[in-house]
């Protein structure tokens, strides 16, 4: 079965992550399907909005850190930044749906997302200080700009999880919902924005993001930084204890 789904309903390209038995982490073949059906469902004039969402248990762990390492080649090209940077160029509109773990991408991936809810078994953490390296998909620009530049720092440099009533008290998710509900409601919201005129929503989408630009170039010094702190000997030894738990 795909580790990653996606099923149209309503205007709505549903992508939900399939790979429960590893709590949803994500390897680079799951970053170049979800990159192909982002770019394919922006092309599709049937498409108005994404759905993004786990298994009732879990959204996403993060990265497969024994796949990622196998493919440390860093670059424009790896899958895994390709597909933040469909993200950032998305022109349709994308709600999340969080359950469970939302770890490292499974946090920053929602600075993107123009919807987000939860319930109350959703966990997110952003480690990335914690694995010796740096944030990723302009987290270190996008989060500050969200939360405050304070409670950005004690996120992103102590990377302790918090829950969803502190993810909702800082705008990062909309609303939290019984788990039960989430899905449904979810769904309900990507159709109310499949359902609008479509122009008029991607240009004010656009125009609500307007420093697209900053957050492109902001993403690029991540990703120079992140490639050298993988090389390191203190992210080799945080990666090496990592894989032995």
């Amino acid at each position: 079965m795909s580790t990653i789904q996606i099923q149209d309903e309503q205007g709505v390209r549903i992508i939900t992550l399939n790979r429960p038995e590893k709590r949803n982490a994500l390897n680079l073949d799951m970053y170049n399907q979800l990159t192909e059906y982002l770019i394919q469902g922006d092309s599709d004039n049937g498409i108005n909005a994404f759905l993004i969402k786990g298994q009732t248990e879990c959204f996403t762990s993060g990265n497969d850190i024994a796949d990622f390492l196998k493919n440390s080649n860093l670059g424009p090209e790896h899958p895994a930044f390709k597909f933040l940077f469909a993200l950032l160029d998305l022109n349709k509109p994308i709600v999340a749906a969080v359950t469970g773990a939302a770890v490292g991408i499974g946090t920053t991936l929602l600075l993107h997302c123009d919807l987000v809810y939860a319930d109350n078994s959703a966990k997110f953490q952003l480690p990335f200080v914690n694995l010796a390296l740096v944030p990723e998909a302009g987290a270190s620009l996008l989060l500050p700009r969200l939360v405050g530049p304070q409670k950005a720092a004690e996120l992103l440099l102590l990377g302790e999880s918090f829950d969803a009533e502190s993810a909702l008290s800082m705008n990062i998710v909309n609303q939290v919902l019984p788990n039960e509900q989430l899905f449904d409601y979810a769904l309900n919201q990507a159709i109310k924005l499949a359902q609008k005129p479509p122009q008029a929503l991607q240009a004010s989408r656009r125009l609500m993001r307007y420093d697209i630009e900053a957050v492109r170039s902001q993403m690029q010094q991540e990703l120079e930084a992140f490639a050298l702190r993988l090389q390191s000997d203190e992210a080799k030894a945080q990666f090496t204890a990592f894989l032995n738990k």
